[in-house]
């Protein structure tokens, strides 16, 4: 292999000839050997969308040339479009507040432009990762910018699914509003719901989740472009700082706005923990709907067997036939992982000191995985389980049909008391509510029609009189 010697303020090292990375890179690549996971592809793209953008308004603003600037700009387009992915090999998790990452980028910009202009790789005396890449930047606009452009992009992408998974809930709803079954508070008998009714609430819940997701997104739409090194801006040109946003806006449609105070925007990450709270109480209730259908579905000839989940594996290798509920569990994990990184997104945007918070890296690694994990999960979720979901009608009846809990609906009628008396009756008999009403003549044959009609207890306003105005005297 052929070798180029490149140096800096720290001596010299040899970089394969054929690496568009440099030195910085290569340094880095060294000390940070950890998750041994490269850069996310979607924050690669983000980074030279950043410089794109960047060259683009330094050119507009008279500070680099037209040439150099064409050069970077078809340098970063090969980048965006998933050319020379193999030469990010900087580790997702490092020190430096994301500069290493940084550098990967601004020197293979650097040595690829140098190609376009007819030069070997190393030749930056024509274009220099720093003074020409990063003119009139830092790694501490140019970073956080490029994290909240590839966490918006990957956001959008999990909001796709979740509107997809939304419209599964509430078909399904739709399908099986008219469907009564048993209700069940503290695990016990309550009153009867339809299994309509209980899609619609998983429905609704993701309804808010999917709300707070986008107010967060808007959040994110807010960067420090031009701010530099600490916010003050200093080697930013103001005619720079304008063409900068622009270009971004016109390479992302995000309508990304410069933050009023860039000295905040520069220390202060407080957006991305706003995101990541709302995708850990999405992934909340994602768990708690998850488990709400593994109980249904529980038997199933020994459980609830209300709804039959499609059978999508094998469940056991000792016990034949046996199949589980995977798609579900794999749903309830995906959730503690999410809340997982939650704690660590929580401590590293507090930790960081006075004008710069350095711990972006482990910021960007765990909201990337949540993002990924979660947008797969919800797909999974929503083609492997709530599409397929099917309901044992009958089952869900006869639950309804035997239970005591139907009883509630004549408390107005006949009072508390005496539900109790027939329902601790029922329970030590075997009789159901209705035969116990009709035995006791408690109430009329058509009242008992109206009343204890189990389709009526899921719709307010139809079962009527108060036990004060029947038996006023």
């Amino acid at each position: 292999m052929e070798y180029r010697t490149e140096k800096d303020s720290l001596g010299e090292v040899k970089i394969p000839q054929n690496a568009y990375y440099g030195i910085q890179t290569a340094r880095a690549k060294e000390n940070f050997v950890i998750t041994k996971q490269p850069i996310h592809k979607e924050l690669i793209k983000s980074l030279a969308i950043v410089k794109r953008a960047a060259a683009q308004a330094n050119m507009k603003a008279d500070l680099i040339d037209i040439s150099i600037a064409d050069a970077i700009m078809q340098a970063c387009d090969e980048i965006i479009a998933g050319k020379m992915g193999k030469q990010f090999v900087t580790d997702m998790i490092q020190g430096g507040a994301g500069t290493s990452m940084h550098m990967n980028v601004n020197e293979v910009i650097a040595n690829r432009a140098c190609e376009i202009l007819g030069y070997d790789k190393g030749r930056y005396d024509i274009v220099h990762p720093n003074d020409h890449i990063n003119f009139g930047q830092s790694t501490n606009d140019v970073v956080p910018t490029a994290g909240k452009i590839a966490t918006i992009r990957l956001t959008k992408r999990l909001i796709v699914e979740l509107k997809n998974l939304h419209k599964a809930y509430l078909d399904k709803a739709n399908t099986y509003i008219e469907t009564v079954k048993m209700g069940r508070t503290h695990l016990q008998d309550a009153v009867p719901i339809s299994i309509g009714q209980e899609f619609g609430a998983f429905a609704e819940a993701l309804r808010r989740d999917i709300k707070r997701i986008e107010s967060a997104i808007e959040e994110l739409t807010y960067i420090n472009m031009g701010a530099t090194a600490v916010g003050t801006g200093l080697n930013a040109n103001q005619v720079y700082q304008k063409e900068v946003l622009e270009s971004l806006n016109r390479l992302t449609r995000f309508n990304l706005k410069i933050a009023d105070n860039l000295i905040d925007s520069t220390r202060n990450l407080d957006p991305f923990l706003w995101l990541s709270g709302t995708l850990k109480t999405m992934s909340v209730n994602l768990s708690k709907t998850a488990n709400d259908l593994r109980l249904m579905s529980s038997g199933p000839t020994s459980g609830f067997n209300e709804i039959n989940l499609p059978q999508v594996q094998a469940g056991s290798s000792i016990m034949p036939g046996k199949v589980n509920p995977v798609i579900p569990e794999v749903v309830n994990q995906i959730s503690f992982e999410v809340r997982g990184n939650d704690v660590s997104i929580t401590a590293a945007v507090e930790a960081g000191q006075l004008e710069l918070n350095v711990f972006e890296p482990i910021i960007f690694v765990n909201m990337f995985s949540n993002l990924d994990i979660l947008r797969r999960g919800v797909k999974t979720f929503k083609e492997k389980a709530i599409d397929g979901i099917t309901v044992n009608a009958e089952r869900c009846v006869s639950y309804v049909e035997r239970s005591s809990g139907v009883v509630t609906a004549l408390s107005p009628h006949i009072g508390y008391e005496k539900c109790a008396a027939l329902a601790k009756e029922a329970m030590n008999t075997g009789q159901t509510i209705r035969e116990l009403v009709i035995k006791e003549g408690l109430l009329t044959e058509e009242e008992i029609e109206v009343i204890l009609n189990v389709k009526n207890m899921t719709k307010p306003g139809i079962v009527g009189h108060s036990y004060l105005k029947r038996h006023k005297k």
